[in-house]
């Protein structure tokens, strides 16, 4: 794999595999407006390629024909725009959603049309279910990417359950404003560990506007390790999901420590 430097990383060539682009389809922009400036946003910062993946839950029942429809239609806009940024389409699916889903449906929401599913985890901080659900996914021969597992309570009270998840071939997804303290202390020191014990695999906006969650990463990029750390997270092992590709190997391991370091003493 070539290597890039440090100001190219920062640069150029980010792919983002979950943003809220879309308008008026969640608690994203309401506007194409909205959208056209979080875009802009995201081409200034480097991302070359950004997945709009809308919520899919019980608040937002969205569905694969209208992500289509409005990522065709933004398409065109920023080409007409002469807005140099690739839109593809995707979802972020609740855990609680997935049964209730039509299995061709539930494939459909697949990130670029692929086979990896963008999979929320709850955001509380009972556990029980989580992991039978995403085995199942790979039962069924999903491929499952878990968005901010560093922001859900019930990976905070249950890491194992992660660490099994991660062995049975899940990745994971860290929200970029995690790793900067945007969510609280104890997300940005759960995203940190993560990445110190090799369970991160990726780096995302999660942007939801231009302004108050934008689509920047390169303040996380600085705070996540080496360039080439960098350039896994945020180019090769996406470029790897899109392409339903085998994940490259993660550069630069790290040293473990024998206990993790979110886990509280007995």
């Amino acid at each position: 794999m070539r290597r890039r430097s440090r100001a190219v990383l920062f640069a150029a060539d980010v792919i983002d595999l979950h943003s809220h682009v879309l308008p008026s389809i969640d608690d994203g922009p309401k506007t194409l407006d909205g959208s056209l400036e979080l875009a802009k946003a995201a081409q200034a910062g480097g991302t070359t390629t950004l997945l709009a993946t809308p919520h899919v839950n019980a608040r937002y029942p969205n569905d694969a024909a209208t992500i289509a429809r409005l990522v065709a239609e933004l398409s065109a806009r920023l080409r007409a725009d002469g807005i140099a940024l690739e839109v593809r389409p995707g979802a972020e699916i609740a855990i609680t959603q997935v049964a209730e889903l039509d299995p061709a449906e539930l494939g459909a929401l697949g990130l670029g049309g692929g086979p990896w599913l963008l999979v929320e985890p709850p955001f509380t901080p009972i556990s029980s279910g989580v992991d039978a659900i995403l085995y199942e996914l790979l039962r069924r021969g999903h491929r499952v990417l878990i968005a901010h597992p560093e922001r859900s309570p019930a990976f905070q009270r249950d890491p194992e359950m992660l660490v099994g998840l991660v062995r049975a071939g899940v990745l994971t997804s860290l929200t970029a404003g995690s790793l900067t303290g945007q969510f609280g202390n104890t997300a940005r020191r759960f995203a940190h560990g993560l990445l110190e014990h090799n369970l991160a695999h990726n780096l995302a906006s999660d942007a939801h506007d231009h302004l108050r969650r934008p689509p920047t990463m390169a303040a996380a990029l600085r705070l996540a390790g080496p360039p080439e750390l960098g350039v896994w997270l945020t180019h090769d092992v996406p470029a790897a999901i899109l392409a339903g590709a085998e994940i490259p190997a993660r550069p630069l391991p790290q040293a473990r420590t024998s206990r993790l370091p979110w886990r509280r003493s007995a």
